[in-house]
């Protein structure tokens, strides 16, 4: 009976997990920001004396009460905040031509609950418009929501847009696994399997990078300059993916560990 209550009362402050990126580590009294204090009141309705659940996005949480809430407003007291570890062994970050609108939105949300660590947009040589800085800006808030439904206490970060050729200066003296999706001899199934037992064996998370074109792929010139920088080419299969599939793909390859 007590497990089954511990358990209902956990599901009940998933929904109830709220972002504070200064989070205490001591505990204290302070209120939420306006966004997460609006959402607080008006979608959630909550009362004083609710239990909710805060996070950090940099691997702490902490449990807290509603101490006073109106419609613009909530302040809360929290209890020490503790490191709680939910991020697979692979730190994962993806170099990906972004799709445009709503499939970049769900591209994000899946990226963020699988456990990805970072998010590089390319602009590539068959790239259409690349993302602004605003709309950067809303799908790291995408981000934000993903972390919360999930219970992870990391947020999956989301860099500048840059040019590929640009970016290679930078990833090119990483001394980390490195891949570049496209049609090539090694498969993922076999290149992800050889990773995740590498990770196991390591006593710190394992960085890999993978690059993933925009619609109609990389170019072979771009493929070959990535080539010369160290990344190893990688097939997906016998079938052509849309980016938010093959990012999904690799992902979930890499990260279920």
């Amino acid at each position: 009976m007590a497990t089954c209550e511990s358990s209902l009362k956990r599901k009940l402050l998933v929904t109830r997990r709220y972002f504070v990126s200064d989070l205490p580590s001591g505990g204290g009294t302070f209120p939420l920001c306006e966004d997460e204090a609006r959402h607080a009141a008006r979608v959630m309705r909550l009362q004083t004396g609710d239990s909710i659940e805060l996070f950090d996005g940099s691997g702490h949480q902490a449990t807290a009460a509603v101490t006073a809430i109106d419609k613009r407003s909530c302040l809360v007291t929290a209890e020490p905040s503790v490191a709680i570890n939910r991020e697979p062994a692979i730190q994962l970050t993806l170099a990906i031509a972004l799709p445009k609108g709503d499939r970049a939105k769900e591209l994000i949300e899946r990226l963020a609950e699988l456990g990805v660590h970072a998010i590089v947009p390319l602009i590539c040589d068959r790239s259409q418009r690349p993302p602004s800085s605003s709309q950067l800006e809303k799908l790291r808030r995408v981000v934000i929501e993903s972390c919360k439904q999930s219970t992870r206490n990391m947020l999956m970060e989301i860099d500048e847009a840059r040019s590929f050729a640009d970016w290679l200066k930078t990833a090119g003296s990483m001394e980390v696994a490195k891949c570049v999706a496209h049609p090539g001899a090694e498969s993922l199934r076999e290149r992800a399997s050889q990773l995740v037992d590498e990770s196991t064996t390591a006593s710190k998370r394992t960085p890999v990078i993978f690059v993933i074109g925009p619609e109609g792929g990389l170019t072979d010139s771009e493929v070959a300059e990535a080539q010369q920088n160290g990344f190893g080419v990688v097939g997906l299969g016998p079938r052509i993916y849309r980016i938010e599939t093959a990012a999904c793909l690799i992902a979930a390859q890499l990260t279920d560990c």
